[in-house]
């Protein structure tokens, strides 16, 4: 009796991962590769030997009050721009506002949250400005001088409210599905229960958007950490935050090191990949109850 032995089946080859392809090339050639290259050159001393200088260079009093300050930006245009952004899709959405106007809203938001850099900066120095129109008309008009009144564009709190306008239309594009998310059959049980809308969302709503919440204001750090153009074209070299530090150390104009450079977008790039492993992580959590 022969045996027969059934061959097995062989695996065709699919072209399916061609789809990907690109992404995956794009992301070797302009996130891994430039950060190993990073992480290369974060050792290497200026007479090209291994050393640690250029990561205790972080440490100094100047790079280290850079990145406290980039720190305090960031985290307080995603702070502020998520609570705003969170009330105004609450309103669009769950506020039964007209459809044409959530859509106007949601429209706008995708074009302002990519409306960075230089032309952002020029737009608020054209309105609050020392001779900005808003700066004029309320000194004129009411008599209020903001800058006198201790306002200055070219600060901390210039900066952060110049980040909020592209922090507050991402917000409302991103917790916009977890708010479409919230069943109605929710709320309408909570009713049926006797409990009152505040009761509601004390108790369902806001519990339940919370993880989304935090996921997107880790989002809006990295996002606002990472800025440049926007920052550098308003305050120029005036605010010390580390991608103007680092700008200035790959023109030259500073630290004339390049090791503490690649020290200086290794610490920016660790700092952002933070926030980015926190947002996937509470967003993965957060889809939980979304199903």
């Amino acid at each position: 009796m022969t045996d027969v032995i059934a061959a097995k089946p062989r695996r065709r080859f699919s072209w399916e991962f061609l789809g990907v392809a690109p992404f995956i090339l794009f992301g070797l050639m302009f996130l891994v590769l430039p950060t190993l290259y990073l992480l290369g050159g974060a050792f290497i001393g200026r007479d090209g030997e291994f050393t640690f200088d250029n990561i205790l260079g972080l440490f100094t009093d100047q790079i280290m009050a850079a990145y406290w300050i980039s720190i305090r930006v960031a985290g307080a245009s995603s702070i502020i721009g998520a609570l705003a952004g969170l009330a105004i899709a609450l309103a669009i959405i769950r506020g039964r506002l007209p459809a044409p106007l959530r859509s106007a809203i949601m429209t706008f938001s995708g074009v302002a949250s990519n409306f960075a850099g230089v032309p952002l900066a020029f737009a608020f120095i054209a309105t609050l400005g020392r001779l900005g129109l808003v700066t004029i008309i309320a000194k004129t008009v009411f008599g209020i001088d903001i800058y006198r009144a201790g306002f200055n564009l070219l600060s901390f709190w210039g900066l952060t409210l110049t980040y909020l306008y592209f922090q507050i239309p991402l917000m409302i594009l991103i917790i916009a599905p977890a708010i479409d998310g919230l069943k109605k059959e929710w709320s309408e049980a909570a009713a049926s229960l006797g409990a009152q809308p505040w009761q509601f969302w004390r108790y369902i709503g806001l519990p339940i958007l919370w993880p989304s919440f935090l996921g997107t204001v880790s989002l809006l750090f990295a996002n606002a950490f990472g800025a440049i153009a926007t920052a550098y074209g308003l305050t120029g070299s005036s605010l010390n935050i580390v991608p103007i530090l680092l700008y200035a150390q790959i023109r030259g104009d500073a630290l004339q090191n390049p090791g503490l450079g690649a020290a200086l977008a290794l610490g920016m790039v660790v700092i952002t990949a933070l926030a980015n492993v926190l947002y996937l992580i509470i967003s993965a959590r957060a889809e939980r109850w979304m199903k």
